[in-house]
């Protein structure tokens, strides 16, 4: 009895390894920007954050999304890396409202954009601000999630 004792105590007193459980990894859509080197023009192309190119706001909104604030970041490093870079920020609306209306809507949603690459450390002398309103769905039918992918600015280089 007492030699059963004792094993079961000793067996008890084993201590397992906890290994660390690794870190989860970043999506591709939100990997930090390069912090040591600088953006070239083929990181337009191979860069995850860089790629995406379309910020999507909610309906008559012209607020950014935190969602979109590190696709913004990436972006402005890019223009502070590269001064001759130039972009155009195509600001556009559902289809909704009126045609004047959703052309403004367009330009304060661009313009929020611009604001937030220049706060980020991008030129305004980089940037132009274009509203197309509801005139370039990227979606034609009539029911919310088709509107939602219309609600966007799209980031256009014009000089990389």
């Amino acid at each position: 009895m007492a030699a059963l004792l004792c094993i079961g105590v000793a067996a008890c007193a084993k201590k397992q390894e906890v290994k660390p459980a690794p870190a989860p990894e970043q999506p591709a859509e939100t990997a930090p920007a390069p912090t040591t080197g600088k953006y070239t023009p083929a990181d337009l192309d191979t860069d995850a954050c860089l790629r995406q190119r379309v910020v999507y706001f909610d309906f008559d909104k012209s607020e950014i999304k935190p969602e979109f604030q590190q696709i913004i970041a990436c972006h402005a490093k890019y223009l502070q890396d590269r001064p001759e870079a130039r972009m155009t920020l195509e600001g556009n609306a559902d289809e909704r409202g009126s045609r004047e209306y959703n052309l403004g809507l367009g330009e304060r949603r661009g313009n929020a954009v611009s604001s937030a690459l220049q706060a980020a450390g991008g030129s305004a002398s980089q940037l132009n601000v274009v509203s197309y309103g509801e005139e370039r769905p990227v979606c034609r039918e009539h029911n919310e999630a088709c509107w939602s992918k219309n609600r966007r600015v799209e980031i256009v280089y014009t000089a990389k």
